[in-house]
């Protein structure tokens, strides 16, 4: 039975549901039983589950080691940072230790250990507390990444990763807590590793990436009213990174614009252009686009903001430049650009 809730609630019940299911699933992290659960996404765990949900001491790289270890004799930890930019303290132990381990035991052991991170914008966190580095992290052989973007795969994607055998990264961006969807009551799992059409087009293929998947949705609605159909792509998966979905679509587009939350240089974005030139160059009619962040720290304050987040309004005037379309008028943006929405108070 499916029902609406938040992104965060989905994020909290299947976080529940695998507590309730498997008693080496346990749940740590710096303010997971603090009043606000992590935005919301950890509340009432500890009430329901006792011991196996607990704090932790702002040690990450220590703590992170701690769950590496755990998860090598049989137990599945769910580690919660409330920043990515938190969790960089802890990259000795991802990238060289729980990363490496299934290979350099041929197999015979394994890491089944889920990291999640918050990522992106909001009420001015600044250049360190604000980062979307989830290229980094695609980038290790090891790692699976997953950034799911609406609810519905929050829940999917974190029930497959904590019942997956190898350590899974799970980027949730600050911006989507707030947002609905349906979502079954009952656990179910999405498939890491496969991407979602979101909308049929044959103008143009815009594949988002977390938060800006719901942006290209936007801006699809825009470009409609102007008699242009794009398609829409949800990668939900970095690693393993669904090429062949991509490239399905457009080579029956061929157009592609990608839009990231994260930097242009040297992200993500900039792997899924490359397969596409390499394997489909003879179907594109036009230059990929990247949509991303520019090559400067993050702003703090929101006059900055406002010029450093690409939006909708940003994929439309890429796609009609594709098109050598004339510029559009955009609706004007609901409320500030660093606050995701009017139920979120922060600092938690």
């Amino acid at each position: 039975m499916s029902r609406v809730i938040t992104y965060a609630e989905a994020i909290c019940e299947a976080t529940d549901q695998c507590l309730a299911a498997d008693a080496n699933v346990y749940l740590m992290g710096l303010g997971v039983p603090d009043p606000k659960g992590v935005f919301g996404t950890t509340l009432g765990l500890k009430e329901r589950h006792g011991a196996r949900v607990m704090d932790m001491p702002t040690s990450e790289n220590a703590m992170t080691g701690v769950a590496i270890g755990a998860a090598i004799v049989g137990m599945r930890p769910i580690l919660t940072h409330q920043r990515l930019d938190f969790a960089l303290l802890s990259i000795e132990q991802l990238v060289n230790q729980a990363a490496k381990f299934h290979y350099m035991f041929g197999g015979e052991a394994s890491v089944p250990l889920v990291v999640r991170m918050v990522i992106g914008r909001g009420w001015g966190q600044g250049p360190q507390h604000s980062q979307s580095l989830q290229a980094w992290f695609a980038h290790v052989p090891g790692l699976k990444v997953v950034m799911p973007a609406t609810a519905y795969d929050a829940k999917g994607l974190l029930i497959a990763a904590v019942e997956d055998d190898n350590p899974v990264i799970y980027l949730e961006h600050r911006w989507l807590h707030g947002t609905k969807g349906e979502v079954p009551e009952e656990p179910y799992r999405v498939p890491i590793g496969e991407a979602r059409r979101l909308r049929e087009g044959e103008d143009i293929t815009l594949v988002g990436i977390s938060y800006m998947t719901i942006e290209a949705m936007r801006a699809a609605e825009v470009l409609a009213g102007h008699g242009i159909s794009a398609e829409v792509i949800d990668l939900r998966s970095l690693r393993p990174f669904d090429a062949e979905t991509v490239i399905a679509s457009v080579r029956r587009t061929g157009r592609l614009l990608v839009a990231d939350t994260g930097g242009v240089t040297g992200g993500f974005g900039g792997e899924i252009v490359s397969q596409i030139v390499e394997r489909a160059f003879d179907r594109l009619i036009c230059p990929p686009r990247r949509i991303g962040l520019p090559d400067i720290p993050t702003p703090t304050s929101p006059a900055l903001a406002r010029h450093y987040y690409p939006r909708a309004g940003d994929i439309v005037t890429a796609v009609m430049e594709m098109l050598d379309r004339g510029p559009v008028a955009m609706p004007p943006a609901d409320g500030p650009l660093d606050v995701p929405d009017p139920g979120f108070t922060g600092p938690f």
